[in-house]
């Protein structure tokens, strides 16, 4: 049962459980006869002569990763460093250019509390990491909040809230957000770990495991629900501001009508670019809440925006650009159709995006063609790559922590 408490679903029943278990089971059977529904089919890689070969600058361990829980742990660059962490409480700081590891702190013991005796126990790290003040920030599935110096990974301060820390806390001018999955959104003194605001909103039944990640933006503080909205909250004291619907409850029972805003929504000038795991992706005016335009697509995963487009990878693994003014489809590229396709990251010319049998794909921004594949580790990439300054990191559910180069292609019209 360990993928249904930790990857799917949260605040159902055991009835709801069982009508989820029957569900996938009636999917598995489907899949073990030769006429499965394309819809569930997971697609097999073809074969592909690589349009370059990628440069692996570094390859490290970063613990014992993830294991099979859900998670959105993913490397930071911040302070000329990589900063990563495992699920077991393992973070490290590794040198941005060598790799070389610089200090490594262990969140499972942190204070110091454990006998010589003691078998070492999961921190159950999943909220992070987050750099800001020359502090890291982390939260766990047991709802604790951390601040580690960057420089040598000591404990600055730690506190608590309520519900599980499942995804990146947010910080700017000297505020730190925290959103947990039992609605309670709570802000610290990001110097002192001293609780300022907290607000919390309703959380319906059943939703998906999974919570949007706070952004903050033009003093406000963006956060999506499990009940398909979008909301700003005034960043010093918390009041709320106006709340947008981005995702359309369709169907005729609780599964069916999930439409969590799961993604950190994107600033990008003065507009916000957000989607639901079942619904739409919507263009939001970030003064009044106003929409601006939608379109249907579902996804939980992080969305990209560049230049004029915006890339996502939708539910099933298609992934697809758009142009950022009006919504209109550029392309879409469903080879990886139920490979648990992580979302897209702009590096160079390129769109890269992980998959569930650890390969990274380099598709072409202008067409979607898939161009180049590269394998980091066979346990899979569970989210979506960082890219800082042109180097591109991705972590294994393993813990295998790559920093690569993309190779600079001339056309030959130039």
């Amino acid at each position: 049962m360990r993928y249904f408490e930790h990857k799917i679903f949260k605040g159902f029943s055991a009835k709801k459980a069982l009508a989820i278990v029957l569900l996938s089971a009636s999917l598995l059977a489907c899949s073990s006869n030769d006429d499965e529904d394309p819809s569930t089919k997971v697609a097999e890689l073809s074969d592909l002569e690589n349009a370059f070969d990628v440069e692996v600058l570094w390859d490290r361990s970063v613990g014992d990763g993830v294991d099979d829980y859900f998670s959105r742990l993913k490397p930071i660059v911040a302070y000329n460093k990589v900063y990563s962490a495992s699920r077991m409480g393992d973070v490290i700081a590794f040198d941005k250019d060598s790799g070389k590891k610089v200090w490594q702190a262990d969140l499972s013991d942190i204070n110091n509390e454990r006998s010589f005796w003691d078998s070492r126990i999961s921190a159950k790290v999943a909220g992070g990491p987050t750099a800001g003040l020359n502090k890291i920030f982390l939260g766990t599935e047991s709802g604790k909040v951390y601040a580690l110096d960057a420089e040598t990974g000591e404990l600055v301060w730690q506190a608590k809230i309520k519900g599980e820390v499942i995804t990146q806390p947010a910080i700017d001018s000297g505020i730190l957000v925290v959103n947990s999955a039992s609605g309670l959104i709570k802000a610290f003194d990001a110097r002192t770990g001293e609780e300022l605001w907290q607000v919390e909103q309703d959380v319906p039944a059943l939703t998906l495991r999974g919570i949007s990640t706070p952004v903050i933006a033009s003093g406000g503080v963006l956060i999506g629900s499990g009940k398909g909205e979008l909301s700003v909250y005034i960043l010093e004291k918390g009041q709320a501001g106006w709340t947008t619907e981005v995702g359309e409850a369709t169907g005729s029972t609780e599964l069916e009508r999930v439409i969590d805003v799961d993604s950190a929504p994107v600033v990008f000038g003065d507009k916000i670019y957000v989607i639901s795991a079942r619904g739409n992706l919507v263009a939001i005016d970030l003064k009044s809440g106003r929409i601006l335009w939608k379109r249907q697509y579902s996804s939980f995963r992080q969305i990209s925006v560049y230049r004029n487009d915006i890339y996502i990878t939708n539910t099933s693994g298609h992934v697809y650009a758009l142009n950022r003014i009006n919504g209109i489809e550029r392309w879409s590229n469903m080879e990886l159709t139920n490979r648990s396709v992580t979302g897209p990251a702009v590096v160079d010319n390129y769109i890269v995006v992980g998959d569930f049998e650890g390969y990274l794909h380099w598709l072409d921004q202008e067409t979607g063609e898939i161009v180049s594949r590269h394998k980091v580790d066979g346990s899979g990439i569970h989210s979506t790559p960082t890219v800082v300054d042109d180097v591109l990191y991705s972590q294994s559910r393993d813990g295998d922590l790559q920093a690569i180069i993309t190779p600079k292609i001339v056309s030959a019209a130039q």
